[in-house]
């Protein structure tokens, strides 16, 4: 029910009018919060078996607040999007309220809800030494473009209405709080969709313990002596919903902390803004690159020198960004075209290296590492990914080198198949690429995640978890269709014909030779090059020369 009344100080005189909103135990509601009028919930008829209240309130990127009195103090009350306030109940109190207001000049849409727990459940936050509220059940987090990360304060156990609550350091056995455990759980918005109704709805699985553990995965299990901080791999566009449940392992209880969210990118600035993920720069790129790539996918073999100049782009090109990235400040554009360009030098010199030498060893060696390098990626996209032992740089970087090292080795004895592969995988994967920079899609994080790696020295300690929706079974279905069959066209088109075209520069002499001795073929009678070129200025030229007019100019001779 609402309910108005006005609120009068003590000059008996009405301050300002503030509508009640009545919740109840475990039930979620909706309201809108509008800044020039604030709003009290209320909660009747706690029971005598409640000891402590965790009301929760959720927005989708408008900031609100809550607090326990009109006063804002920094101890008793908290702003944000996803905040929430602990009551210790007093003994026989059996009413509670909470303020809220909203400092945004648009209307705000919540939804908000109050949980009840006994004396025997831990509280959430608890032991809080890092933040303002005494007792702080929130969740704080903090992204980029590499990682995500949630920090938490320590839980304490549960205490009677009136006791006083446990020391929080005094102790380290099984009496105190150390013995309590962190479950953090991580939950998927479905993709592309930005909505806030979506997000409202999904929240509601993520509040209460048994809806989390239902709905959620969890991720990691933290003990009192780990750091209550865990990272993830940043989603740019892609809602993400955290929560902590506390448990108490010898009481068997437990309790969840209010629920945080993400889309790692803004609703309000125009930089990074949510409804426009994918830069200009980046479609074109990835586009041109995807079109190419296709290209390669089922004519790679037949047209080897072009194939040697896509594989040298990305080659080069992926280790000239990283390059660049990390020791200059240049903006994302200037150093998507400086890579184009470095990529490309990459990808003319193999192919020159292949027409002037005509050695197949470093041309396939090139094409066969950056096979392994897909190859390598997809493995540590699986949950081999976050073993804590590849948390430590040097252990990674060599089973990742070691796997991309080992593929062109094993088709050593088959280079013709392992060309092939590379074509038909690597040429199939970049479409993937250009549909993630019009459209979220997590395959096409199984190398922005090896980058992201390479550039960011604190993202080894982030979990790798990505959503697998509709979306991604549709584009994994159209990568494995493009993959297999450009790379069964590739070896049926090249049934009965040489392993690799021969080598250009030493045909090329060949035929010049041939010309020059043979006087009966027609192209020993073309002039050389320079001439022709000289010629075909001079009819240029030809083409700007006045006309002379006809007659004679000259005087008559007498």
């Amino acid at each position: 029910m609402n309910f108005t009344y006005i609120r009068f100080g003590h000059n008996t005189q009405a301050e300002q009018l503030v509508r009640l909103l009545e919740f109840s135990v475990g039930k979620f509601r909706y309201f809108t919060l509008k800044r020039p009028s604030p709003e009290e919930a209320i909660l009747r008829h706690i029971s005598s078996n409640v000891t402590f209240l965790i009301f929760q309130i959720h927005s989708q990127y408008q900031n609100t607040t809550i607090s326990f009195s009109e006063t804002l103090l920094p101890n008793a009350s908290g702003t944000g999007t996803d905040k929430g306030l602990v009551f210790i109940l007093r003994p026989e109190q059996s009413m509670c309220t909470w303020h809220l207001a909203t400092l945004d000049a648009k209307p705000v849409q919540n939804v908000a809800i109050p949980l009840s727990y006994s004396e025997r459940d831990p509280i959430p936050g608890g032991c809080n030494l890092e933040f303002d509220l005494d007792i702080d059940p929130n969740i704080y987090l903090e992204y980029n473009f590499f990682e995500t990360t949630i920090k938490f304060a320590p839980a304490n156990l549960g205490y009677a209405r009136g006791a006083d609550p446990p020391p929080c350091d005094i102790q380290t056995g099984q009496g105190s709080r150390w013995r309590l455990q962190y479950d953090v759980y991580q939950y998927f918005l479905p993709e592309n969709d930005l909505t806030e109704e979506a997000l409202l709805t999904h929240l509601q699985r993520m509040a209460e313990v048994p809806q989390v553990k239902a709905s959620a995965v969890k991720v990691v299990t933290l003990t009192a002596n780990d750091k209550t901080s865990v990272s993830f791999s940043s989603l740019r566009g892609q809602g993400v919903i955290y929560n902590v449940i506390v448990r108490d392992p010898f009481l068997n209880t437990s309790a969840a902390y209010v629920p945080a969210h993400t889309y790692t990118c803004s609703f309000v600035t125009t930089e990074g803004n949510c409804s426009s993920l994918g830069r200009v720069s980046s479609k074109v790129f990835f586009t041109l690159f995807a079109l190419l790539g296709l290209f390669i996918c089922f004519f790679g073999h037949r047209f080897w020198k072009t194939e040697l100049f896509f594989m040298g782009f990305i080659f080069v090109g992926f280790f000239f960004y990283i390059l660049i990235t990390r020791l200059t400040l240049l903006t994302y554009d200037v150093l998507l075209a400086l890579t184009a360009v470095a990529g490309s030098v990459g990808g003319v010199f193999l192919a020159a290296v292949w027409w002037r030498f005509g050695v197949l060893a470093p041309c396939l060696l090139c094409v066969g590492l950056v096979l392994g390098f897909l190859v390598s990626s997809v493995t540590f996209f699986t949950p081999l990914g976050n073993l804590k032992l590849f948390r430590d740089d040097a252990i990674f970087w060599v089973t990742f080198s070691c796997i991309a090292v080992v593929i062109p080795l094993v088709f050593t004895g088959c280079l013709r198949i392992l060309n092939i592969l590379s074509c038909g995988l690597v040429g199939s994967y970049s479409v993937v690429l250009a549909i993630h920079s019009y459209l979220y899609t997590s395959l096409s994080y199984i190398t922005l995640n090896v980058l992201k790696r390479a550039l960011h020295v604190d993202f080894r300690g982030a979990f790798l978890n990505v959503p697998f929706q509709t979306n991604d079974f549709i584009i994994l279905a159209v990568w494995g269709m493009l993959a297999v069959s450009g790379i069964t066209f590739q070896i049926r088109r090249e049934r009965g014909r040489p392993f690799f075209p021969p080598h250009p520069y030493k045909l090329w002499k060949r035929e010049r030779e041939r010309r020059v001795t043979n006087i009966l073929d027609p192209s020993h009678h073309i002039p050389p090059l320079r001439e022709r070129l000289r010629g075909r200025l001079a009819q240029i030229k030809e083409l700007f020369r006045k006309e002379q007019p006809a007659g004679e100019r000259t005087p008559l001779l007498l």
